[in-house]
């Protein structure tokens, strides 16, 4: 039996929002894992610095997985979870932790400005939807990769 769910939002709506999330989702866990695939691999005259900002990430990324999971529950949906789901879904490549420091920040830089496309598609779905509580954690989720994303630039000596 299936079960009503009333919050004002249209099923298709609540679908369409729970399928951009997912997304958001699966880019999320594909930068995480990069991200704590680079810390236990990155070498260099800077490692240190860059083993504690890359787990300085991934923790977040981590803690973030569950919040974005449990609101495509909350729409009705549920959330992906295995390894060909967000293979299918997300735009982030696989990381190679051959690559010297410079070529894992730069590619995590790029991953997180792929993280923030993906959530300005859920803003604008979640804004077509009514779904202000999406369009929340998508805004909050925009201000971490931004930041993120900044954080390596700056240590790329980008602006």
């Amino acid at each position: 039996m299936a079960t009503k769910i009333d919050t004002g939002i249209a099923a298709k709506d609540r679908a369409a929002v729970a399928q951009s999330l997912s997304k958001v989702l699966a880019d999320t866990y594909a930068v995480y894992q990069k991200t704590h695939g680079y810390h236990w691999n990155v070498r260099g005259p800077n490692f240190s610095s860059l083993h504690a900002l890359f787990m300085d990430q991934y923790t977040e990324q981590w803690q973030a997985l569950d919040v974005i999971a449990e609101r495509i529950r909350a729409l009705g949906q549920f959330a992906p979870q295995s390894a060909a789901a967000f293979g299918n879904l997300t735009a982030v490549k696989d990381g190679d932790p051959e690559k010297d420091w410079e070529g894992m920040v730069s590619e995590l830089k790029s991953d997180h400005e792929t993280v923030v496309a993906t959530l300005r598609d859920l803003i604008e779905v979640g804004e077509a939807a009514g779904d202000d509580v999406s369009v929340d954690l998508a805004t909050q989720r925009l201000t971490v990769h931004e930041k993120h994303a900044w954080m390596l630039r700056a240590t790329l000596g980008e602006k």
